[in-house]
């Protein structure tokens, strides 16, 4: 039995999330079932983590177990030629029986994109939050540098968790811009090990922040708090990107930052907005 790390990319648009679920079409589903038709046998996948409905992923990673005399690339080869349209497998590379893509992963980093502009758009709505009320970015960068660091985010965790306590390391969390993509910016945030729904709700309540409906010395008091109702609205899952999954720190930290780009001849847009 050999071990292989998979490497892909996915719009989140295509899947009812990773997770696979009886009669509906989930990334891990349409992993499982390509892999089980290549070994003629059933082979389970295991990925770094799940992603909802609607997110997407510049580099999930995954791995699963398989008694072939096929080498990595051939796999990714004849993966790609099986899987639909919105699944794409970047890298296929045999591993250690040790490596496990949950358990030895150190950190994620996840990028969130926001359209801030009047007007809704159209084109690209799915891999973007519009949010048409001007927004101060100055007051959003001073809320987003107070999470840095370790705290209890269970003011930031949706209902269902599957964890065992709600302390979490931010080892960044900022804005950039996309120069290439007017009106867009990402909250881009790394750390190791993120609640249900955090992001998307760090997002919110950073968007609230920006708008005036919460002050940047409220965010200490909504950590300290330990409420989901003191914190902001959840963000919609389009603009959500799995960016990096990180087993090598030093290394993986030294990547610049990636620009997302919609598909080819596909416009930014949103979906939600306010």
């Amino acid at each position: 039995m050999r071990r292989f790390k998979l490497v892909m990319e996915y719009d989140g648009s295509c899947f009812h999330g990773w997770q696979y679920q009886p009669e509906l079409k989930t990334i891990q589903g349409e992993l499982e079932q390509a892999l089980s038709l290549i070994a003629m046998k059933p082979v389970a996948v295991h990925g770094s983590g799940r992603t909802d409905a609607g997110v997407h992923a510049l580099a999930q990673v995954a791995h699963f177990d398989m008694e072939t005399r096929m080498k990595g690339p051939a796999l990714k080869k004849s993966l790609n030629c099986l899987l639909p349209e919105g699944l794409v497998i970047h890298h296929c590379m045999e591993v250690g029986p040790a490596f496990h893509a949950r358990f030895a992963a150190r950190a994620k980093t996840y990028r969130y994109r926001i359209l801030n502009r009047p007007l809704r758009p159209v084109l690209g709505r799915n891999y973007v939050w519009h949010v048409w009320r001007p927004l101060d970015r100055g007051g959003m960068e001073a809320a987003a540098a107070l999470l840095v660091g370790t705290h209890d985010f269970k003011s930031f965790e949706a209902a269902g968790s599957p964890r065992s306590h709600t302390v979490r390391t931010l080892f960044h969390a900022g804005f950039c811009d996309e120069p290439r993509n007017p009106g867009v910016f990402a909250f881009e945030v790394t750390a190791n090990g993120f609640l249900r729904y955090m992001v998307r709700n760090l997002v919110g309540t950073l968007v609230h922040v920006g708008m005036g409906k919460i002050r940047v010395e409220e965010i200490p008091e909504i950590l300290g708090g330990r409420s989901r109702h003191l914190a902001g609205v959840t963000a919609p899952p389009q603009g959500l990107f799995l960016k990096a999954v990180h087993y090598d720190m030093a290394n993986d930290f030294a990547e610049p930052a990636m620009e997302v780009q919609p598909p080819p001849g596909i416009g930014m847009g949103g979906g939600k907005h306010f």
